[in-house]
């Protein structure tokens, strides 16, 4: 496995045949709050959901990102920690516990993934090096959304900083620099095409 990023392994459509219900969010929208009772795991159907805690000096630390396919929720006392909340217009499946037996047996390993994915993410921002989250971020989106080197971020700027615990500032002068080196093509502020994903890595070894 490369350093700081992890393939997407969650399955494509999680248990489409249980019960659940298909909630339409806008941009902004919480799905649950922080200290609210965990009654529910939560599918990404389509668009993009921020995980993400405020601090006590009021800043925003985000802790994960998921895209569609991808499955969120997952609480070890029977309470959130952090808040959810859609980044664009998204989609996502509710389904209320307790749950069935048929997706009993796929919630381990896509909850193993999140764990996994939370390790990866703390060797990111354990870094010093800027461009280097950056690059392992980029590379985790490639990944994610099924290889192709054309990705669209959901996301703007300042999520990205408050994921990877950079300013906007430090994350658009990386964006810069990556495009003047050859190694991606902006398109537009939210389009990103790979050119050189090689670099990228080698950033990361």
């Amino acid at each position: 496995m490369r350093r700081g990023y992890v393939a997407d392994q969650s399955p494509a459509a999680f248990a489409p045949s249980q019960p659940h219900q298909v909630v339409f969010c806008q941009p902004n929208k919480e799905i649950y709050g922080q200290g609210e009772p965990a009654t529910a795991l939560y599918q990404v159907e389509f668009g993009a959901v921020r995980i993400y805690r405020l601090l006590a000096d009021g800043r925003r630390q985000i802790s994960a990102f998921h895209v569609a396919g991808e499955v969120f929720g997952f609480e070890a006392d029977g309470r959130h920690h952090f808040f959810a909340e859609a980044i664009c217009n998204s989609a996502v499946r509710v389904y209320r516990l307790p749950i069935g037996a048929d997706l009993s047996r796929e919630i381990l390993p896509v909850a193993l993934l999140a764990l996994v994915r939370a390790q990866e993410h703390l060797l990111v921002i354990g870094r010093q090096n800027a461009p280097e989250r950056v690059a392992a971020f980029l590379l985790d989106l490639v990944d994610r959304q099924g290889g192709l080197p054309q990705i669209e971020l959901a996301m703007s700027r300042t999520d990205i900083g408050d994921y990877l615990g950079l300013t906007i500032e430090t994350v658009s002068r990386v964006f810069s620099k990556f495009r003047e080196k050859g190694y991606i093509r902006l398109q537009g502020a939210r389009m990103v095409e790979i050119m050189k994903p090689d670099a990228l890595r080698n950033l990361c070894a």
